[in-house]
């Protein structure tokens, strides 16, 4: 798994700079320009500023700040689609011979269409119905599953309105949220968590990965003013559910995760530290589909969790299938059903090829 994590990133890495040579190669032919060395070396500068300016001002709080990183992640979004149309226009000329400014048009538009629909469609929220039979459950529970909202630098309360309209119109009698509610320190104000009053069920919150690197404690104070209940790594009991919440953290010591750090406890220390009840019916939230087999071990019914966006733009979704054994959707693993959600919000470029952003409706009904 570790290795595996590495290859990925030097695959990407390699790809990227493939990228820059294939596009500065196909605008000298669109242009005809007589200076390629300019070209070569203007995208790959284009490149490392854009990189750099959506790292740098990833959780910028000021004006500046904030318009630099809406830049820059559109424009690494917009590049990434202009390689796809480049490449869709080359296949084209393989069986149709393009002028080089027929192959620009075709190149550059389709790119403009590609970023309009995919921005377009990481906005547009869909529910997905879920229905899980579960042993040791007395009555019908209608539960709402939340995940990667990602408020910040382009998803707002506007967006967040949408989605406590539509999970409102479910009837819920609970509201699970595993993690990453905020993207960036940009967020971290109580105007973007007091919304939250108009759900009209308990919620239980389980942190994440960027609540981690914006300001967790700061994060739990604020879900907890709105009252809503945060759980860390502990049980509690709603209508006979047993639910199981967890931070972020590795499944065991031999795991890696970027994103979870080793330092903590793991899933497979933590959840022995627990009293779970293997008779009673039990969900368990946690951020990423990790430690599935852990889980399984103490009886859980079912795993919620999101992390994954499942790739959130093609071709990323090959990657995200590469590193998270359970990428999105609904899964079982020796009777624990697993559903990884492909979440609501948006990393970095707010758009979504591949994907869509979905509310998952859970049904559980006795077994």
């Amino acid at each position: 798994m570790k290795f595996l994590s590495y290859i990925i990133l030097s695959a990407m890495l390699a790809i990227l700079v493939l990228s820059v040579i294939y596009v500065s190669k196909k605008t000298i032919l669109i242009f005809n320009i007589e200076n390629t060395r300019l070209v070569y070396l203007g995208f790959s500068l284009l490149t490392l500023l854009f990189l750099f300016g959506f790292g740098a001002f990833m959780n910028a709080t000021g004006a500046l700040g904030h318009i630099i990183y809406r830049i820059t992640a559109l424009a690494i979004g917009v590049y990434l689609f202009l390689v796809f149309s480049f490449l869709i226009a080359d296949g084209i000329n393989l069986f149709v011979k393009l002028s080089p400014s027929n192959f620009g048009v075709i190149g550059f538009g389709l790119a403009f269409i590609i970023s309009v629909l995919g921005y377009w469609n990481a906005s547009y929220i869909r529910v997905t119905p879920v229905n899980i039979p579960m042993q040791g459950l007395n009555q019908e529970l209608k539960a709402v599953h939340l995940t990667d909202i990602h408020i910040g630098h382009f998803r707002t309360n506007g967006f967040l309105q949408n989605i406590i309209n539509k999970t409102n119109a479910q009837n819920p009698d609970v509201i699970f949220l595993t993690g990453d509610y905020l993207d960036s320190k940009y967020a971290l104000n109580k105007k973007y968590f007091e919304p939250l009053k108009q759900l009209k069920a308990p919620v239980y919150f389980v942190d994440g990965n960027h609540d981690h690197a914006t300001n967790n404690d700061s994060i739990v104070a604020l879900m907890r003013s709105v009252g809503v209940k945060v759980l860390e790594n502990e049980v509690t009991h709603l209508n006979g559910l047993q639910i199981v919440g967890l931070n972020h953290m590795l499944a065991d010591q031999n795991s890696l995760d970027m994103h979870a750090s080793g330092h903590n406890p793991t899933i497979e220390e933590t959840l022995p530290k627990l009293n779970i009840d293997k008779e009673k019916a039990s969900v368990l939230l946690h951020h990423a589909p990790n430690g599935i087999k852990h889980a399984n071990r103490y009886g859980i019914d079912l795993y919620l969790a999101g992390h994954t966006h499942a790739g959130q733009i093609f071709p990323f979704n090959f990657f995200a299938d590469m590193m998270f054994e359970y990428n999105r959707g609904l899964h079982d693993f020796k009777g624990t059903k697993v559903f990884v959600s492909e979440g609501l919000g948006t990393f970095g470029p707010p758009f979504r090829i591949g994907t869509k952003s979905e509310i998952i409706s859970l049904t559980l009904s006795p077994n």
